[in-house]
């Protein structure tokens, strides 16, 4: 099983509880990891995570995001590939960077795309992708069956 999340998916362990949701898919996010970190799962990584994630201006989120990364087995660069689709995605309506995390995902080959991103999940969940299925943090664990 090969997972990507994207960077506010390996942040919401780091988030503020003040709400039922956000502790959840923090739970989520953290058992994905130790599914990953115990190999019986993917985590991909990719060059636009660490762009991003290069950019918090939290060092200590900073840190954990990258820790987090640090369990990935799958690494996908910002190829022309992923620069191609990336810009058939903004042609949906994709912001620019989850149109690179959502390409990065889908060249890799990952059977998940994490995002805790209402917003942009309601727009990728209407895409036609191959492969790749779009999920919150909640609905992966339930893929997982965890």
């Amino acid at each position: 099983m090969k997972i990507y999340l994207d960077t506010c998916s390996l942040e919401r362990p780091w988030d503020i509880k003040s709400h039922a949701r956000i502790h959840l898919e923090a739970e989520a996010i953290l058992a994905v990891l130790t599914r990953c970190a115990e190999g019986q799962a993917t985590l991909i990584a990719s060059e636009v995570l660490q762009f991003e994630i290069e950019r918090i201006q939290d060092p200590l989120r900073s840190t954990h995001a990258f820790e987090a990364l640090s369990k990935a087995t799958s690494y996908i660069d910002a190829t022309e590939a992923v620069l191609e689709r990336a810009g058939h995605l903004r042609d949906s309506g994709i912001l620019p960077l989850d149109a690179l995390h959502l390409a990065s995902a889908i060249e890799a080959g990952a059977d998940f795309f994490c995002t805790c991103d209402d917003k942009f999940l309601r727009k990728a969940k209407r895409l036609s992708i191959e492969k790749t299925k779009i999920v919150t943090p909640l609905e992966l664990i339930m893929e997982l069956g965890l």
